[in-house]
């Protein structure tokens, strides 16, 4: 049921995270991602990093990726990682799976370092860092605006 990305993913991958990004806070994108531009992602990440799905019956219900964390070169061996999961598949341990998944990738690769941010609230990937490990490391105070208003954000740091 995981398996990784690749850029013909990216239509399903859209349609996963685009309601995301117009109707919440949780991704600070407010525009609409369009296939191509998701294919470019994709590209990008693949093969220095891991983009994993899940995948269920012939349908992308949720992935998890990592992506550079800063540009400078000392920061080679941390890495970004975030999860999204289709609201119909959310309390399944799917994101859980994922994140497992995607951190052993990254263990293999040879990083040392994965980071999370979440924008608050959100509980559930809150819940979900904490059970993997992670450790609340920074809080941001009103570091994004969307929707007319402005949003914490908090790191979460796990040493592979």
């Amino acid at each position: 049921m995981i398996r990784s990305a690749t850029p013909a993913d990216s239509e399903a991958i859209c349609a996963l995270y685009n309601p995301y990004v117009l109707e919440t806070t949780i991704t600070f994108e407010e525009a609409a991602i369009s296939p191509a531009e998701m294919e470019n992602r994709i590209r990008e990440t693949l093969p220095s990093l891991p983009w994993l799905l899940w995948e269920q019956d012939g349908s992308i219900s949720g992935y998890a990726h990592a992506s550079k964390w800063e540009g400078r070169c000392a920061y080679r061996r941390s890495a970004e990682v975030t999860v999204y999961l289709d609201p119909a598949f959310t309390g399944r341990g799917i994101g859980s799976k994922l994140y497992h998944a995607l951190l052993a990738d990254l263990r293999e690769r040879g990083f040392h370092t994965a980071i999370g941010g979440i924008a608050l609230p959100n509980p559930a990937s809150i819940a979900l860092h904490q059970r993997l490990g992670f450790r609340r490391v920074a809080h941001f105070e009103q570091v994004g605006w969307k929707f007319g208003h402005w949003i914490d954000v908090v790191y979460w740091q796990l040493l592979l």
